[in-house]
């Protein structure tokens, strides 16, 4: 398995439990497919440097992970459909 950072950022008007659900929903995704979360971290709430799909803050969130290949690929694939998903990026983590 590789170790991977994965930053995706929420719209910034669902509530709390909303955001939470959505936020287990993606952590599930990842656990699914065999994958291993070490961390999760909440930026939290920040304004964008430009407007994002008609948005100008969002929620941060930073996860890092040990996954397959194809458990990286299946969260890139259902993060495109999740509208509330503004962006997301997936590094692989050299530490």
């Amino acid at each position: 398995m590789k170790k991977y950072e994965i930053m995706y950022i929420l719209t910034a008007n669902i509530d709390d439990e909303a955001r939470k659900a959505v936020m287990a929903e993606i952590s599930q995704i990842l656990l699914d497919q065999g994958a291993q979360v070490t961390d999760v971290n909440e930026w939290g709430l920040r304004e964008f440097a430009y407007e994002i799909k008609d948005q100008t803050k969002g929620y941060y969130v930073v996860m890092k992970l040990a996954a397959e290949v194809q458990a990286i690929d299946e969260f890139d694939r259902r993060a495109k459909l999740n509208v509330n998903v503004l962006r997301h990026l997936i590094t692989e983590d050299h530490e």
